[in-house]
């Protein structure tokens, strides 16, 4: 619980920070699957810390990131 806390949010903004990279690079589809695991670390970082405003940022973004998921496998 402690490397959660003290760790999820550093590694998730390198995801993130990287699938914006990826992104600019034109590199599809790693860059969804990049930021969308940064996506999820910050989504758990909120609700670990009950951080409201961290929760609509990242927890609304999962639901686009599913979506990409899905036109890449359909």
């Amino acid at each position: 619980m402690l490397f959660l806390k003290k760790y999820l949010k550093w590694i998730s903004t390198f995801l993130v920070l990287t699938g914006i990279l990826l992104t600019n690079l034109n590199i599809y589809p790693l860059n969804i699957y990049f930021h969308g695991l940064g996506v999820i670390g910050w989504t758990i970082s909120g609700l670990l810390l009950k951080d409201k405003a961290i929760l609509t940022n990242f927890g609304l973004q999962i639901p686009l990131f599913v979506i990409g998921i899905y036109k890449i496998i359909f």
